[in-house]
């Protein structure tokens, strides 16, 4: 892991280092871009078809991101997609299926994480660079392990806003918005003040799953 930048990666406002923030912004736009397309076809799969929608299937990453998620991952390293617009009535079993079209987001990173994971490996047996792939690997690892956190609107937050009747679905709305002001409010709280109280742990499972994938 010492042959990559920092996992999870930080862009730090004083020490800034171009080729490392240009290569954290293509990995989040690739890790946004997978996270949504996921959740979209999970959702078609599993029975929320429809024709011509606009916004799913696209593969245009700007069209995904989210302003509270891309804020996240300019303050912590981590954060999400803009969800999927989702009509669970059409699901068979509207809570479970919803739950899993929203994990789908994390569980595409995770399988993308290991393709970068293998193309790195490919490239140091040529000993060509693979830095770039190392950052996306690294953003892919962080933004999963941080969406199994069950705070709205990261991904496992759908255990909390499945339940919640679609009646009073202005209850959802709020809650993914105070749920996102808390996360960003949390990040930059976490970094001003290190090396804070929750943080640590979650980004040692990060490492721990980032060498997992990696072999080391």
């Amino acid at each position: 892991m010492e042959n990559f930048w920092p996992v999870p990666y930080l862009i730090e406002p004083y020490n800034l280092a171009l080729d490392a923030v240009l290569t954290f912004i293509v990995s989040t736009l690739l890790t946004v871009m997978i996270q949504a397309e996921a959740q979209a076809f999970a959702a078609t799969f599993l029975g929320d078809q429809r024709v011509g929608a606009k916004d799913r299937f696209h593969f245009n990453a700007f069209l995904h991101l989210d302003v509270w998620g891309t804020l996240c991952f300019l303050a912590g390293g981590f954060g999400w997609a803009k969800p999927i617009a989702v009509d669970a009535t059409r699901f068979a079993h509207p809570r479970t299926y919803l739950i899993i079209t929203r994990l789908a987001g994390p569980i595409a990173n995770l399988l993308l994480a290991n393709i970068a994971a293998s193309l790195v490996f490919l490239l140091s047996k040529v000993e060509i660079d693979a830095h770039v792939f190392g950052m996306v690997l690294g953003v892919n690892v962080t933004t999963a392990v941080y969406n199994f956190v069950p705070i709205p609107p990261l991904a496992a937050g759908s255990l909390l806003t499945a339940l919640i009747p679609p009646k009073l679905h202005r209850l959802n709305w709020y809650l993914n918005q105070i749920g996102a002001s808390l996360l960003v409010a949390w990040c930059l709280l976490e970094r001003l003040s290190p090396p804070g109280l929750i943080r640590p742990y979650l980004d040692d499972l990060v490492k721990k799953v980032f060498a997992f994938i990696l072999g080391l």
